[in-house]
Formats: structure tokens, C-alpha cells, sequence
């Protein structure tokens, strides 16, 4: 007797649950139906994935099913189709794959195994597939398998083709969760995640008693969550035996990894071919340009591949992404289509999907043209890239603690950024790597690795998180590489301003609700304000739009005043945090006005120059705030948006958290002099106070970056009476001295009752106090810096 099947990978569940264990794995592999939720943002970004990844051949597979010829999947118990055994001659074919019995047996004998391996090896797919395996030889006993990615593209992209090498279902055997957005259920034995979700759930689950095999993905692009994980992972192995921990990097860091983990084994793994390199003449005083030259010089060769290019910064990839798209048509048809997709490594918005028509136009050759960073080389999966343009530098974000703001520096790339680019081009045959700078330029200017981002980033939520940690028992967290002592002290004294930490330095019990919330300090704290000045319906929409991707979409050539008038429609005369509310608000009257919901808000974003992913996702970053609002029993008051009362409220709330935020228009130019130090900013032109007649004097801002416009962003205007009403005294008093300064002196000593000199000593050894605390506060009992 002789049966057909038919299987697709269509299984696909949507939850999210913060801060909490994740379900215990079934017994059984039998498919159990999760619910779907209908969120077009995931719909479209699974699907996009799915077609760029060419993870499907267009037909359903068919298996034969002969007698006792059948081979089952030992995951769930289904025949294999026929596509498991096409994959599995591509997968042979890897350079990680003739490592696999090392890797099993280390695996095996030890609790830590480390895989230094060039890009583009197959490390990332591989091998937690070889994990699943031995956790399902111990039958899960241990529990299941969980890999960390830095970004949450990649963690999807991976789930994808792991659960079609694997022959099972995404959402089931194989899922992922990243922020706000899951693709799980209590079965799935294989999970892909961001390090900041592990991180979350290590919040509620220190010991994570859930996974049999933990594995830290790209531990070489030293991201603060990666770092704080594998500093924390060391005391859970002691606590745990059982548990295995699997490092993956790239060859430059395994020798440092190795030390600090106690010398553990390593295997390492290198690409299959050499990539040729060519370094240009001398240093391009316009990288971008060149750059986007030599694309159009390879195109018109005719030399067939796709392309990588390697931009400075996000802003590059989104000028270079539209400047392709305008230039398509001047190309001749004869040469194929440029197909451009922009690769952010920051921003989680789906990858633009070409045009039908553009497609049946040009079906001779169609060639990809992946825009990224020199963080994003993870986020490249195709595999036929034969040229690679890297300019030579980036852009990167420091955080200076002393005026809490980032500062964007404009540097070389390192030269192990330099070698990873090279390494993409491993598995091409004749593969081209076009360096737009000169070799000296390489040897003399670009340092030898890139910094931990523990050492330049603010630590605000990471010290937090460490808070949380200590009160689960984890009191050390041994950094493999410092994090900056100047920034550690601002985090503490930060959180102490936001009553996040108690008189003895601990985590106080708003502190804990605070670290609930997958937000910055300053927006959690703000947020729960909003409880007690009765605008919660508000925080949550100004929360998710604030977090989401930026909803404003950069107008194409001569149509700026057009977008312009556009946006002046949603204006609010109180600042942008309530034009936001306005956007949010119409942009869910607009997707409600239609049954074909999608076309009736995409087109409506279109029509108002509005990205359409950015506001579906504030939407579900709302969603799920509300969910946590409700786990951890907050009230949340009626919408009330409009009133002049609920304008008040909303402000409060805002400055509740945001007191350190704020800036003066000293000229009456829009020169806006920061508080908290001498730095002078304008207002983005996203502002809706940008060009406007009247100019606030006094605002409160989300975001300050010291970069060449010096912008504020997220602007709303507030009076110094209101300031002097919320902020906490002890931060009033450490100010630098300013005019600014004296002008809200003189508002606190109108407001307030003239004090009596027992008083003044009182609030001035209380200050003093303080003061000792930030200064010689051990943090040491806190987190081992070593």
C-alpha cells in the first residue's frame, strides 16, 4: 500500500508574557493548536522573511510512504518529507558540519563548550539543532534549548530555517521570542531569543531551571545583555551541574573567553575560501558616495551575485535604500533589478517587500543589494553574496555620564569588524571585498577590536536589573570586561532620583514594579505615575509610541512641505508627546474605518507620510503593557484625552519620570540650554514646535544626542511652577549652578514656606547624606567588577 502526505511548516502561536518562567515542556510531541493572534505586524514579517530566505520552493513536498521504508522525525514522530533530505546535502556541506562529533562529545564531558568560528559557518543554525538532540537523548530531563541573538531579526530569521532544516513546525518544536513579539508553545524544545528577553526571564527564573543547554550566540559583538548574562550564567552553573552552556564567537575573542572561563575547550571552525580584497588608493573624503558608485560599476559589469554593503551609519541605509530605488529606472532593464534591503541593526520593522510589477518586469536576473551597518553583519543570511563594499568607518553612540546623553562619534571600524566582513564572502568561490579605504589606513588607524558596550553605554537598566538579581541571591556578577565606574555611579544615583532604591541601596518595592516593565527607567517610573494623576490611558500610548520605531517617514525629494502640512494635522499645542496620542489615535480610527483593515491604514499612512510597521507596533507594545499593568493588579483610569485637567495630569506623569530631561530656551531662538550642563540643542525638525511661531520656553524632551545638529526629540512644553512642584529636592540641589537654576530657585521659594535655620541644617546634613551614599555606596556587594 502506497499513502501520500503533504506538510507544510504553518504552525505559528503569538504570546508574550515579561518577567515570568515559561511554561514546563510537554511529555508528548503531539501538535497542540495555540491560538494566533491577528497581528498584521508579525503576518507581514514572518511572510517578508520567509520569501527573502527562499525557505520554500513554492510547492508542497510530498513523501512517499513505503512499507517500513519510512524514517520518522524524532521530534515529533512525523515521516521526514522529502525537502528534510534536499536540506540536509546543503547542511553537509557547512564548515561547522564535520565538527559535529567533537562538538557532541564536549557536549557531553563538559559544562561549558566554546565555538570560535568564522562568520557565515553555520555555527548559529547548527549547532543548537545538535543541542536539541542531546536534550532529547537525556529526554529532556534537563530541560529544553534556548540560543540568544543580539538582534531580534536574526533570532526570527534563524527559528525560520531551523524549523525547516529540522522538518517541523515554527511555533511548536522550533519558535523565538523577542521583545513584544513571541512565537511559542509549551512544546517547542528549540527557542531562539534576543539576550534582553533571557535577561527579563532570569528576572522571575534565576536559575532558569527551564533550559537543559543555554546558548550565547554572537558573544563577540559585546552587547550589554551578553555580557551581563555570561557574568550571571557562572554562578547558575555552580547552582545548576546539569546545565551546559554553549559560547559562540568569533576567532579573534575565543582566547579571552577562554581565560575567563577556566580554560574550557574550544573548537574552532573557519570558512572554506579566501576572499580576495581591494583596497582603494587613498581615503575617500565621501565613503557613502563611493560606495554607492561602485555598486552601479559592479551592476553594469555584468558580474552576477549579490552584494553587502557597509555603511556608517542607519541613517545611510535608509538615504542609500531610497537613492537605489529612485535610480532603478534610469538602469537598463537588460543588466536585472537591483533589489535594495535595508538591514537596521536597532529597529525591528520587516524587510521592504519589491513590487509585483517590478518583479514581472525584470524576471532576467535580480540581484540583492543587502544596506547595513558594521553591527549588522548578523543579520545577513543569503548566501550567494560574491562583493562586499565596506566604507572603513561608523558612526557610534557613547554615553557620557556626566551630562547623560549619548555622544555620536564618527570613527574607523576595528580591524576584527574588518575581518568579519571578509569572512561573509567564505563561502564564495570568488568572492571580491572592496575596502574604500587604503591599507595603511587599516594598519595604522583602526584599533583591534570593538569596545564592550558595557563601557559605553548607559547602565541605568542594567543596574536595575542587576537590583532585581541581587534580591534573587545573585549578589556577583563577574564582567568579563569592566563596565565604566563613572556611568555605574550615574545609574545608581539615577535610580535613587526615580525611588527605585531604598535608604540602604537595595531595590525598593516600586523599584520592583519598575524592573517589570520592559521600558527605560525613566518611562516605567513616568508610567506609574500616571496611577496616581489618573492618565494611564494616555502613558500607555505616549510609552509604546516613544518605544516603538520613529512613525515619521523621511518625505521623498521636493514633497517635505507636503509632509509637513500632513503632520501639522495631528499638532498639539501642549508638545509632541500629545501629537503622538493624536497619531496613535487616528491611525485606530483609520484601520477601523474599513473591513480590509491593512490596505485602509496602510494607504492612510501613505497618504499622511506615517510609517505603517512602526504604528502596528506601538499597538502592540500597548497591548502588552496593558497585560502587565493588569498581571501586577495597577488601576487604569479611563481615557480621558482632550481635557484640559488630563493635560495637566499627563505632564505630571511625564515630569514624574523625566525631570532630568529638561531644557530652556535661553534667546528666544529656539537655543535650548540643558539643565543639567552646558550643552546647547534645537529641536528636530520632526518636532511639532520645529518652524512653529511660538517657542516654548521651558520643555521637557525623551531624547538628546550630542551629534552634529545637537537635536532634542519628543518635545513638550511644561512651567517652571509645575517643575518645582515634582522634582525630588536632593536632585534640585546637586544642579550646577545656571540662570536657569536661579529663575526655578526663586519659583521653589515663592511656592514654598520660608524654612527655619533648624530646617535648613536638616536638609542640608540629609543632602550630605546623600551625597556619602552615591559616593561610597559598595557596589561591589552589588556586582564583582573585574
Amino acid at each position: 500500500m502506497i499513502s501520500c502526505m503533504s506538510r507544510k511548516n504553518l504552525g505559528f502561536s503569538l504570546f508574550w508574557t515579561p518577567a515570568r518562567p515559561l511554561s514546563p515542556p510537554g511529555s508528548g510531541h503531539g501538535r497542540t493548536e495555540v491560538a494566533q493572534q491577528d497581528n498584521p505586524v508579525l503576518r507581514n514579517k514572518r511572510r517578508y522573511l520567509e520569501e527573502l530566505l527562499d525557505s520554500s520552493d513554492g510547492d508542497e513536498e510530498e513523501i512517499l510512504i513505503c512499507g517500513e521504508d519510512l524514517e520518522l522525525n524524532p521530534f515529533d514522530g512525523l515521516p521526514y518529507s522529502s525537502r528534510y533530505y534536499k536540506l540536509l546535502k546543503e547542511r553537509e556541506k557547512l564548515p561547522i558540519w564535520k565538527e559535529k562529533y567533537t562538538f557532541m562529545e564536549s557536549l557531553l564531558h563538559n559544562q561549558i563548550v566554546m565555538v570560535a568560528g568564522d562568520a557565515k559557518t553555520g555555527k548559529s543554525s547548527q549547532i543548537p539543532q545538535w543541542c536539541a538532540e542531546h536534550c532529547l537523548s537525556a529526554r529532556y530531563r534537563h530541560g529544553v534549548v534556548v540560543c540568544t541573538q543580539a538582534h531580534g531579526q536574526t533570532a526570527v530569521r534563524l527559528a525560520l530555517r531551523v524549523a525547516d532544516e529540522m522538518d517541523v513546525n515554527l511555533g511548536h518544536e522550533v519558535g523565538y521570542f523577542i521583545p513584544f513579539e513571541s512565537c511559542c508553545a509549551p512544546e517547542t524544545i528549540l527557542r531562539y531569543c534576543t539576550d534582553e528577553m533571557l535577561q527579563r526571564e532570569m528576572m522571575s527564573a534565576p536559575l532558569l531551571s527551564y533550559y537543559g543547554v543555554i546558548i550565547l550566540d554572537d558573544v563577540h559583538e559585546r552587547t550589554v545583555a551578553t555580557d551581563a548574562l555570561l557574568g550571571l550564567l557562572k554562578a547558575v552553573l555552580t547552582a545548576r551541574p546539569e546545565l551546559r552552556l554553549v559560547v559562540l564567537t568569533a576567532p579573534h575573542m575565543c582566547s579571552a573567553l577562554q581565560d575567563y572561563c577556566g580554560g574550557v575547550p574550544a573548537i574552532r571552525v573557519e570558512t572554506k575560501h579566501r576572499a580576495e580584497v581591494v583596497y582603494s588608493c587613498s581615503t575617500h573624503t565621501d565613503p557613502f558616495g563611493a560606495a554607492l558608485r561602485l555598486l552601479l560599476e559592479i551592476h553594469h559589469a555584468k558580474e552576477k551575485g549579490d552584494i553587502v554593503i557597509f555603511l556608517a551609519c542607519e541613517q545611510e541605509i535608509e538615504k542609500a535604500y531610497q537613492m537605489i530605488r529612485q535610480e532603478q529606472p534610469n538602469l537598463n532593464p537588460d543588466l536585472g533589478e537591483l533589489i535594495p534591503i535595508p538591514l537596521y541593526p536597532t529597529k525591528q520593522d520587516p524587510i521592504p517587500k519589491p513590487t509585483p510589477d517590478k518583479q514581472k518586469c525584470c524576471k532576467k536576473y535580480r540581484r540583492k543589494v543587502l544596506l547595513t551597518t558594521s553591527f549588522g553583519e548578523s543579520l545577513i543570511w543569503i548566501k550567494n553574496v560574491t562583493f562586499v563594499i565596506d566604507v572603513g568607518v561608523e558612526r557610534r553612540k557613547v554615553y557620557n555620564p556626566r551630562i547623560r546623553a549619548d555622544s555620536v562619534l564618527t570613527q574607523p571600524i576595528s580591524k576584527s569588524q574588518a575581518e568579519m566582513h571578509k569572512q561573509i564572502l567564505g563561502m564564495s568561490p570568488s568572492g571580491k571585498l572592496f575596502c574604500l579605504y587604503p591599507e595603511e589606513f587599516a594598519d595604522k588607524e583602526m584599533k583591534a577590536h570593538v569596545p564592550a558596550k558595557v563601557q559605553e553605554s548607559n547602565l541605568t537598566s542594567l543596574v536595575l536589573f542587576l537590583k532585581r538579581m541581587d534580591i534573587a541571591g545573585f549578589a556577583h556578577c563577574d564582567f568579563i570586561s569592566s563596565p565604566a565606574p563613572e556611568s555605574l555611579m550615574q545609574a545608581l544615583e539615577d535610580l535613587d532620583y526615580l525611588a527605585a532604591l531604598d535608604n540602604d541601596g537595595n531595590l525598593s518595592e516600586f523599584g520592583i514594579i519598575m524592573s517589570e516593565f520592559p521600558l527605560d527607567p525613566q518611562l516605567s517610573k513616568s508610567l506609574l505615575a500616571s496611577c496616581e494623576f489618573e492618565c494611564v490611558d494616555e502613558m500607555l500610548t505616549i510609552a509604546a509610541m516613544v518605544t516603538a520605531p520613529n512613525c515619521f517617514l523621511h518625505p521623498p525629494p521636493g514633497t517635505e512641505e507636503i509632509a509637513l502640512t500632513c503632520w501639522r494635522r495631528f499638532s498639539h499645542p501642549a508638545g509632541d508627546h500629545f501629537t503622538l496620542i493624536n497619531i496613535f489615535n487616528a491611525f485606530k480610527e483609520a484601520s477601523a474605518s474599513s473591513t480590509s483593515r491593512e490596505s485602509s491604514s496602510e494607504k492612510w499612512c501613505r497618504d499622511y507620510f506615517l510609517s505603517c510597521p512602526a504604528l502596528r507596533m506601538a499597538g502592540v507594545i500597548r497591548a502588552e503593557l496593558v497585560e502587565i499593568m493588569k498581571r501586577i493588579e495597577l488601576p487604569i483610569s479611563q481615557p480621558d484625552f482632550g481635557s484640559k485637567e488630563n493635560a495637566l495630569n499627563i505632564k505630571k506623569a511625564l515630569l514624574s519620570g523625566y525631570f532630568m530631561h529638561i531644557a530652556r530656551d535661553v534667546d528666544g531662538s529656539g537655543h535650548y540650554l540643558m539643565l543639567t550642563h552646558r550643552q546647547v540643542a534645537q529641536l528636530h525638525p520632526f518636532s511639532s514646535y520645529y518652524n512653529s511661531r511660538r517657542i516654548p520656553e521651558w520643555v521637557l524632551f525623551h531624547e538628546f544626542s550630542i551629534s552634529e545638529d545637537n537635536s532634542i526629540r519628543v518635545v513638550s512644553e511644561i512651567s517652571p511652577d509645575l517643575f518645582a512642584e515634582l522634582v525630588p529636592q536632593y536632585y534640585f540641589s546637586n544642579l550646577p549652578p545656571s540662570e536657569s537654576k536661579d529663575i526655578l530657585q526663586e519659583v521653589i521659594n515663592h511656592l514654598s514656606p520660608v524654612s527655619t535655620p533648624k530646617e535648613e541644617q536638616k536638609t542640608a546634613n540629609d543632602n550630605k547624606e546623600n551625597e556619602e551614599f552615591l559616593t561610597e555606596a559598595p557596589t561591589e556587594q552589588r556586582c564583582v567588577i573585574q
